[in-house]
């Protein structure tokens, strides 16, 4: 295990049975997943990287609430085995030599090279999406973590496009008050790592 996660604390929507992520994608993709309940190919693309979320916020921010372009309209939650998700931060490397200081750089490009999975710390957002003190996750898949992720690790899938648009008005109403109540409640998850 090359990742501390005692600094950045990993924050998501979870319950015994699954942990939730987002992702954001044109009609085309999420009508095909939705119908198949996981992501098939075509119109989904198995030899891209593919980056999912935990934090709701910060797909928003990355969707601009699902208004950004037409590749990016449609909010999926995807709800993933814990064991899934633990494999993948597992296997994970961070995308920052800085945050990787027990490799020497050429140690990190080659892990980076041949990790199937690649962590991103970005700031978490607050509900008029600015930034805020601590870090949220992204993670990256490619490869077999792509074909783990959608042939095993994926529960269910929901659109959850018009949640999206629904709180997304209530803060442009300023009614803040009722947009965070509609928020899906995000915990620290407790990632027990490798001995």
């Amino acid at each position: 295990m090359s990742n501390d996660f005692s600094t950045n604390k990993i924050r998501a929507y979870y319950t015994s049975d699954f942990v939730r992520v987002y992702q954001a994608y044109s009609d085309a993709i999420a009508d095909s997943a939705l119908k198949n309940d996981t992501f098939v190919s075509p119109p989904f693309n198995m030899r891209r990287m593919t980056w999912i979320k935990p934090s709701f916020l910060w797909m928003m921010y990355r969707s601009h609430w699902g208004t950004k372009d037409s590749g990016q309209k449609r909010i999926l939650a995807i709800d993933i085995t814990h064991n899934g998700f633990n494999e993948m931060l597992q296997q994970s490397i961070i995308n920052s030599h800085d945050e990787n200081n027990n490799l020497s750089p050429d140690g990190w490009k080659d892990k980076i090279k041949n990790s199937d999975v690649i962590i991103q710390w970005d700031p978490e957002r607050d509900i008029h999406l600015n930034k805020l003190n601590y870090r949220t996750i992204q993670i990256g898949l490619r490869n077999k973590a792509v074909e783990n992720y959608v042939n095993e690790w994926i529960v269910k899938i929901q659109d959850v496009t018009a949640l999206a648009t629904d709180i997304h008005s209530l803060v442009l109403l300023n009614d803040l008050k009722e947009a965070m109540s509609r928020l899906p409640p995000e915990s620290e998850y407790p990632f027990l790592c490798k001995k």
